[in-house]
């Protein structure tokens, strides 16, 4: 476990980070997407969500997007070694791609190994600062470390992107819930 010292400062870091969008992480079509997210008239909600997971998923390169793909038949597997060697061997080739870190991190977390969950977490949001998957993960790894204030504030974040996320408008009600009457 980190020091709440390195998650403070990641906490901050990550702030700062979600104000400067990485060029590769924004591109026309993700931009319409993001609005499309924010649009609480938009009945479709899941499918918009399922094309920016699509849009990230796309390195460039067929050989990269094929070392993804079998990370994740891995993963899903539960063959949690074999995963994260090919999501490193997808950093190897493509270092700015932003979805090898968000997996080896999400890989990482299934192995409760949190420290290199958020060090790749950190990396994924370095390079793509709307990915609201790996907020989620953080938001995980702040909750199963005992860290609420600092989950609340990330899951605040990650409907800021995705307001009818689900799964964070629960998270936050939750931990608001938790923390009612607690200084935060």
């Amino acid at each position: 476990m980190l020091p709440r010292t390195v998650y403070v400062a990641f906490l901050s870091v990550f702030l700062l980070l979600c104000d400067n969008y990485h060029p590769n992480a924004q591109t026309q079509k993700l931009d319409e997407l993001f609005l499309e997210l924010k649009d609480a008239e938009n009945e479709q909600v899941a499918k918009t969500e399922d094309s920016i997971w699509n849009e990230w998923r796309k390195s460039g390169s067929d050989s990269v997007d094929y070392l993804l793909e079998r990370g994740m038949v891995a993963m899903n597997a539960g063959q949690l070694n074999l995963a994260v060697r090919h999501f490193t061997a997808v950093i190897e080739q493509a270092p700015e791609f932003a979805e090898g870190y968000n997996m080896r991190a999400t890989t990482y977390y299934l192995m409760q190994r949190f420290g290199l969950s958020v060090a790749d977490i950190e990396q994924t949001l370095n390079l793509n600062p709307r990915h609201f998957g790996a907020m989620s993960g953080l938001g995980l790894i702040f909750e199963a470390t005992n860290r609420p204030e600092e989950a609340l504030v990330i899951y605040q974040k990650v409907l800021e992107l995705h307001p009818q996320s689900a799964q964070a408008q629960a998270a936050a009600q939750r931990l608001e819930a938790t923390l009612e009457g607690t200084k935060l």
